[in-house]
């Protein structure tokens, strides 16, 4: 039967160099500042109650360190493993790497493209982005649906929707959120919330800013096949509006 994936993605704390605009990209992977330490286990404090059946997380440290905390104030899923996911770290910035986003901007108006759309050298384009989410989906749907095999009902629903559902985890990146959300808005066709326009779920991802889906799972001959796809919510960040200002 149908399955159903509740898939939250979570970007990650910020760290020093979100708070001096500099960018990370792969090649500079820092550790949370301590405001990022705060909004994590904020966003963990959000999630607490949700039953995670696997967590799939960007291997570049400030995410590693935002999902252990997440774990860590989760009723759950404490000992539970990461899956570290290599699909999942952040779009590379080439040469921008540790310079400020403004040297970005400026590598892009010299090249008379937005900055949204512009690769710098050595960079990754959106859509090498976009192809390793899409690895990344099919990575996945065959654990979600192996699971399903393995444990039977992963777990009966309770929130009337039809067939066995189960509780995923992704820990991810701003860039690459974005990349990701936009994939499953426009090239999935995901049913939208009521009442939000596409602008505003496809505004940038702040820092532990969650974005959640519904994807309906089957079996076929080749795989797994989303059957259907329905975006909940995208960059909630109310969590957040409680912490002290930092120091």
């Amino acid at each position: 039967g149908p399955f159903n994936s509740f898939t939250l993605f979570s970007n990650s704390g910020e760290t020093q160099y979100n708070r001096d605009k500099l960018l990370q990209g792969q090649g500079v992977d820092t550790p949370l500042s301590e405001t990022g330490v705060q909004q994590s286990k904020a966003v963990g404090r959000y999630l607490t109650d949700i039953k995670f059946c696997k967590v799939f997380v960007s291997n570049l440290q400030r995410a590693v360190q935002t999902a252990e905390i997440i774990l860590r104030n989760n009723t759950h899923s404490s000992g539970m493993d990461m899956i570290l996911e290599p699909l999942l770290r952040e779009r590379g910035f080439g040469v921008a790497e540790g310079r400020h986003k403004e040297y970005l901007r400026n590598m892009a108006k010299a090249a008379g493209q937005s900055c949204r759309d512009f690769t710098p050298p050595g960079g990754e384009t959106l859509d090498q982005v976009k192809q390793r989410f899409k690895n990344f989906l099919q990575v996945l749907f065959k654990q979600m649906l192996d699971e399903q095999e393995t444990t039977g009902d992963v777990a009966s629903s309770s929130d009337g929707h039809q067939g066995a559902s189960a509780h995923v985890l992704v820990v991810s990146h701003g860039a690459y959120i974005r990349v990701a959300v936009r994939h499953l808005l426009e090239d999935l066709r995901c049913v939208l919330p009521a009442g939000v326009k596409m602008s505003q779920l496809l505004s940038p991802c702040p820092n532990t800013g969650v974005s959640r889906f519904v994807v309906t799972l089957s079996q076929s001959e080749s795989g797994p096949l989303l059957s259907a796809a329905r975006c909940l919510f995208t960059n909630r960040k109310e969590h957040l509006e409680n912490l002290p200002p930092p120091e």
